[in-house]
């Protein structure tokens, strides 16, 4: 039924969420609305009923201008805005300018947003309810000598944390008291670049932590229900990378308890719509759950809530915002089977997990459109915000999309997952997908023996694993030099004698040096573009390959049928754990040895800082450039000690690979 309050609902977002936004508002009926910076790439607006232009810019003048959104709501006659996340979903002044404007916020009082989005009120709140919070130092306006103070008194290890904002922004661990000072402030500038606030406080770090979180739903007329918890361990400074439901740490009661503390979390601060109850959990103590924030929004994982309860989120939103009663009891909550998510990022792991970035030649989902699907006893999804033509850049969240797949037990789901993504391929931007493969194959994933420092630890070993061997090479040289007649350059068809094959010889990027791939044909090659985005098949072939290291690797009578792409930077291989671009001809990247004096930015992004003035003379391995994209920043250090030239400026976008300063030497200085 649809809804009777709202016939046009505007959603404030881009990417991934606002398509699955929009495929609710269709489901009951409601005309959609989009809003599109005129720059970005998202295909989101083509899953809309009409779209609103928010010009160009930066963020500022766009997604994150209310003035504008509520100006674009106002021009469609939309009675209602759906925020999504990021963004200005928890901005308390945006809910309270959509009152003020007569436009219906889907979230929380604007009340609601204040008190939980600064996370020192909000442990005050959730105390007077009884709810169990870290220990640690949690008052405004600390300032760096109070924190120090404070942390000697807590006990280390700490984690520094900022008062607003979410994501992982902004938080350190710190092991002793050396460590302090720097890390508060580069937490200090991280919290104030993206959330406008510098504001820190320090808690207790919890050992053997995990992160189980908790969905809510509270209505306008007093009744607030949980339904069941999503363990979120498994993430990457503090991004989460798989999440699942139910926990496979909690019991029956445990989960009833957790559960009725994220209630009284809610009730603290009269909450409406949906929201998540964060918790940190010693795994040797599940039975004492400590708070650590609440997000007054829907969550990035909410689709395996969705899927092991059968409720809608979105829909469940819009009708508690149009003023319907949960129709839904506490008793009317049950959870059937296990669901897990991966999300698939625009990173490197093999490149210590840098971004990524490009366009998307090709996309293959685990089948042609993203839906649900049955796969191997499990049901699979995908949440994606690409298609082919996107281009990923550094202006946006890494994430591109996710896929979620569920099952009758927990190790279906994990094999299901596995098999989406081994159907799955993307050209065009480096993934995570073959590292996500690998990560859940790990064997304490199997068994569930999960903490959020796993990937931390374990993240370059899984990476390392997963790199990709000759056999890649080979494909990309073999499907390059068995070219049909008529190509051109060094990739023509003159290697071929009448008389026998001498072969052809290929050269391309294998880490800091050039692999040589020498092909030979035994018998007639064939090839064919196949329908299916771009396969081809060469056989009977034997490759030679010699490593940068100098290894040899031979491949004898190769027969291949896997997808490729040839570009003009190499060619992309399709392989069931991973996509590679095979880079031809080699990319050397300046920088990249211990002894040389050019520092390149290893991601596209941003100089947020500059930690050395021009001409300075610095000691080996002092930081003198911070460069961020996509969440993360990177400190390029001195690869020696000498003096200092900068070649980019704070404030300025670098490209992959661009110089941004040298250190002279000092034996060269002298």
């Amino acid at each position: 039924m649809a809804s009777q309050m709202f016939d046009t609902v505007l959603v404030a977002n881009r990417g991934e969420i606002a398509i699955r936004v929009a495929q609710t508002l269709r489901t009951l009926g409601i005309r959609s609305v989009a809003v599109r910076a005129e720059d970005d790439p998202s295909p989101h607006a083509d899953h809309f009923d009409e779209v609103v232009s928010l010009g160009t810019g930066p963020l500022r003048d766009t997604y994150l201008s209310a003035s504008k959104i509520i100006e674009a709501a106002r021009s469609a006659g939309a009675q209602a805005i759906h925020p999504g996340y990021g963004f200005l979903s928890e901005n308390a002044a945006f809910a309270q300018a959509c009152a003020d404007a007569g436009v219906v916020f889907i979230g929380p009082p604007a009340s609601a947003i204040e008190t939980m989005g600064d996370k020192i009120s909000a442990r005050h709140a959730v105390e007077s309810r009884g709810v169990a919070t870290v220990p640690g130092i949690a008052e405004p306006g600390l300032d760096d000598a109070a924190l120090i103070a404070g942390a000697e008194r807590v006990g280390f290890p700490v984690l520094i944390k900022p008062a607003a904002g979410g994501g992982g922004k902004g938080m350190y661990r710190v092991d002793e008291a050396a460590g302090l000072p720097s890390a508060l402030a580069a937490a200090r500038r991280e919290a104030a670049s993206s959330f406008g606030d510098d504001t820190l406080f320090i808690e207790r770090f919890v050992t053997n932590p995990r992160h189980i979180e908790v969905q809510v739903l509270a209505d306008a007329h007093g009744t607030v229900i949980h339904l069941g918890e999503r363990e979120c361990s498994l993430q990457r400074r503090h991004q989460k990378v798989i999440e699942e439901a139910p926990s496979p740490l909690l019991t029956e009661a445990q989960r009833a308890s957790i559960g009725a503390a994220a209630v009284e979390t809610a009730r603290s601060v009269g909450y409406v719509g949906a929201g998540t109850v964060e918790f940190i959990v010693a795994a040797d103590r599940p039975d004492e759950p400590f708070f650590m924030e609440m997000n007054t929004r829907l969550q990035v994982e909410h689709p395996v809530t969705e899927m092991v309860t059968g409720v809608d989120l979105v829909e469940q939103q819009l009708r508690v915002a149009a003023g319907e009663p949960l129709a839904i009891a506490q008793d009317d909550v049950t959870l059937s089977g296990h669901a897990i998510e991966a999300r698939i990022y625009a990173e490197d792991p093999a490149a210590g997990f840098l971004p990524t970035g490009g366009a998307v030649l090709e996309v293959q989902w685990p089948w042609d459109e993203p839906a649900t699907d049955g796969m191997g006893g499990a049901t699979v999804r995908v949440d994606a915000g690409v298609a082919p033509g996107t281009v990923v850049g550094s202006s946006y969240d890494p994430m591109i999309a996710k896929v979620i797949a569920h099952a009758d037990t927990r190790t279906e789901a994990i094999e299901g997952l596995r098999n989406a993504l081994r159907r799955m391929h993307l050209f065009g931007v480096v993934t995570n997908r073959g590292f996500l493969r690998a990560l859940l194959h790990e064997p304490s994933v199997h068994a569930g023996d999960l903490d959020t420092g796993f990937i931390d630890r374990e993240g370059e070993r899984i990476a390392r694993a997963n790199l990709p061997d000759g056999e890649v090479f080979a494909v990309a040289a073999a499907t390059r030099a068995l070219r049909a007649p008529g190509a051109v350059g060094p990739w023509a068809s003159d290697g071929w004698r009448i008389g026998g094959a001498v072969g052809r010889v290929a050269k391309f990027a294998d880490g800091d040096g050039i692999a040589t791939v020498r092909v030979r044909r035994i018998g007639e090659p064939r090839e064919h573009r196949a329908a299916a985005f771009g396969a081809s098949e060469v056989r009977d072939v034997d490759i030679e390959v010699r490593r940068a290291d100098g290894a040899r690797e031979r491949y004898q009578g190769l027969q291949l049928e896997r997808p490729t792409l040839e570009t003009p930077e190499g060619t992309w291989v399709w392989t069931r754990d991973g996509d590679w671009l095979v880079e031809a001809p080699p990319r050397i990247r300046r920088g990249r040895g211990p002894a040389q004096p050019t520092l390149a930015s290893p991601m596209p992004g941003t100089v947020v800082a500059a930690h050395a003035a021009d001409g300075d003379t610095v000691a080996e391995g002092q930081a003198i450039v911070s460069v961020e994209a996509m969440k993360m920043e990177h400190v390029l250090r001195a690869p020696v000690a000498g003096t200092v030239r900068l070649h980019a400026a704070v404030g300025e976008q670098v490209t992959r690979g661009q110089e941004l300063a040298t250190v002279t030497p000092e034996e060269a200085a002298a």
